[in-house]
C-alpha cells in the first residue's frame, strides 16, 4: 500500500504545480482539498528555507502524514533582492498576481534592461511527523521583462524570461517550466530522494 504524501500549500496554482512535479511517485498524493479545512500558517521566516520547513511541519503535524512544502520567491538585482520572501504579499497582504506584478514594474520603471536581472528561488522541504526535515533547492536567473506576456503559470511568471529563452514562463507550457524553473530544480531533487525513502 502507498504512503500517503500531503502538499502543504493553501495556493491552489502552486499545489496544481506541485502534485505535477511529484506525479508517478510511489506515493499517494493528497491536497489540502481532500482534507478538512485548516487555516494555513503564518509564514514568520526570514528565509525560503525558513517558510517551507514551517508549513510543512504544520500540515504534516495537523494531518499527521508526510508532507511537502516550498517556499519560493523572485529576487530582483535592481532592488536589492526584493521582493524576496515577501514575494506573495508585495503589493499587501491581501494583494493578487496583478498587483504583485504592476508593483514590481513600476518599482523597475527607472532601471535598464540590464539591470533588470532576477532570479527564482525555490526550497522545498519534506516533513514525516517524528523525523527530521528534508530540504532541497532550486534557482534559475533571467530578467524582468518590461510588461507581462503568457497567460499559463501564475504569480511573476508573465514578467520572468529566464537566461537563454525570449520567451516568459508564462508562455510556456507547463512541462517546458518544469524542466527549467527554480520549482522544477528543487522538486527534481526531491523527487529522486522521495523514491528512495518510499
Amino acid at each position: 500500500m502507498k504512503r500517503k504524501l500531503l502538499i502543504g500549500s493553501a495556493n491552489g496554482n502552486k499545489a496544481r504545480e506541485l502534485a505535477e512535479l511529484v506525479a508517478d511517485l510511489p506515493w499517494t498524493v493528497l491536497s489540502l482539498r481532500d482534507l478538512p479545512e485548516v487555516d494555513a500558517p503564518e509564514e514568520t521566516g526570514a528565509t525560503f528555507a525558513e517558510n517551507a520547513e514551517l508549513k510543512a511541519r504544520y500540515y504534516g503535524d495537523k494531518f499527521d502524514m508526510a508532507c511537502i512544502a516550498d517556499d519560493s520567491g523572485l529576487l530582483v538585482d535592481f532592488l536589492n533582492g526584493a521582493p524576496g520572501v515577501l514575494s506573495a504579499r508585495y503589493a499587501g497582504e491581501d494583494a493578487d498576481d496583478s498587483a504583485n506584478n504592476q508593483k514590481l514594474l513600476e518599482a523597475l520603471e527607472e532601471s535598464l534592461w540590464h539591470e533588470r536581472t532576477a532570479r527564482f528561488v525555490c526550497c522545498a522541504a519534506f516533513y514525516q511527523p517524528g523525523g527530521e526535515v528534508h530540504l532541497e533547492t532550486g534557482e534559475v536567473r533571467g530578467h524582468i521583462s518590461v510588461a507581462p506576456f503568457g497567460s499559463n503559470g501564475f504569480g511573476y511568471d508573465s514578467l520572468f524570461v529566464p537566461d537563454g529563452h525570449e520567451i516568459t514562463f508564462a508562455e510556456m507550457s507547463a512541462s517546458e517550466k518544469h524542466i527549467i524553473s527554480h520549482r522544477g530544480r528543487a522538486f527534481a531533487k526531491m523527487r529522486a530522494w522521495l523514491e528512495t525513502c518510499a
